[in-house]
């Protein structure tokens, strides 16, 4: 008895859909569950789908702008059985309902999916989607390989999560900082961060959530930044050397230039900062600092430039007092900043008299 398939151009058809959906990066694990259990109906649809997956590259723009409508392929009727041994895909029956010498003949199709699967040295780990979480303590950065040895650089009270599968490298980054040196790899790799999909194409590159807005820093190679989680416009496309500022209120974005030296000064413990609010610069002290920053509401938005050891206080402390526009007091409970007002400056001027 032949293995049941659908027709070569619906085969492929369905193939394409999958992976391009697959390519998208947001997959629901009510899909994900769907897709497996398609993939393993017959070693014919591993077969088609990694043939479509080996010629992405060549298929290139035109699977990437291949319309995704799920729910019009599943529920679009199966092809009429015909003359030539070819028979539709069976509805897939409820585990309590099926006879056993059904889930019999099924078993040589899943053991023939997983042979396959080795075959082309793909292995479980691989084949079956992982998530893994790291978090980076207070005053405790950390370099993380990944499984696909890309290498993951964890800011101070940070968190990420990441997400491996056959198909695709997701990491969501849920508060403070990371970088990413991404390892060349067939799948897609994204960072999802502050509603935004950050897809890179072979790059390294830094992302940082902010008070008011999402930073990404691109040291080497390329990333696109799309809004809506990954579902809406593409805000940014940037090269090496390109930082872009996208507002969480309404995605507005500002771009600029910087070094790459600058963007990953923080990897050696420097915090390099160019005309940057000093609320967002005291926020990149405090995550290595037993010692916290404080500053009040009217210094928060006093821009400044620097570059300081993340853990030298006492030369933040100095270049805080050349500021001629801030007051600087040290208590118990950390360093206060506060903008100078007119009594200060009189008390300044008669004290120097």
């Amino acid at each position: 008895m032949s293995e049941p398939s659908l027709h070569p151009s619906a085969l492929t058809q369905a193939a394409a859909h999958w992976h391009a959906l697959q390519r998208q990066g947001d997959v629901s694990p009510a899909q994900q569950r769907a897709f497996m259990d398609w993939l393993l109906v017959s070693p014919e649809h591993l077969r088609e789908y990694l043939a479509i997956s080996e010629t992405a590259g060549a298929l290139g723009e035109a699977l990437r702008a291949m319309p995704i409508d799920l729910d019009a392929l599943l529920a679009s009727p199966a092809p009429q059985r015909t003359g030539d041994n070819v028979v539709p895909l069976p509805a897939r029956a409820p585990r309590a309902a099926a006879p056993a010498p059904a889930r019999r003949r099924q078993l040589p199709g899943i053991a023939a999916a997983a042979a396959l699967l080795l075959a082309v040295g793909v292995g479980t780990p691989l084949a079956w989607p992982h998530t893994t979480r790291y978090v980076a303590a207070h005053g405790a950065p950390r370099q993380i390989e990944l499984s696909d040895h890309s290498v993951l650089h964890l800011n101070a009270e940070s968190e990420v999560s990441v997400r491996m599968s056959l198909f695709g490298r997701r990491v969501e980054l849920e508060r403070g900082q990371a970088s990413f040196v991404v390892a060349p790899d067939r799948r897609p790799f994204a960072v999802h961060a502050g509603g935004l999909r950050v897809t890179d194409i072979g790059t390294t590159f830094d992302v940082s959530l902010l008070r008011e807005q999402a930073r990404i820093a691109v040291s080497e190679g390329r990333v696109q930044v799309h809004g809506d989680g990954g579902h809406g416009r593409l805000l940014a496309d940037l090269s090496a050397g390109k930082v872009a500022q996208v507002d969480y209120r309404d995605q507005r974005v500002q771009l600029r230039d910087e070094d790459a030296a600058s963007m990953t000064a923080w990897w050696q413990g420097r915090i390099v900062f160019r005309d940057e609010p000093l609320r967002e610069v005291a926020d990149r002290f405090n995550r290595s600092n037993a010692l916290r920053l404080r500053v009040s509401d009217d210094a928060g938005a006093l821009r400044l430039t620097g570059n300081l050891r993340a853990d030298d206080l006492g030369s933040l402390r100095a270049f805080l007092d050349q500021q001629p526009a801030l007051v600087i007091q040290q208590r118990a409970d950390g360093i206060h900043v506060r903008m100078r007002g007119v009594a200060d400056g009189a008390v300044k001027k008669n004290s120097s008299n």
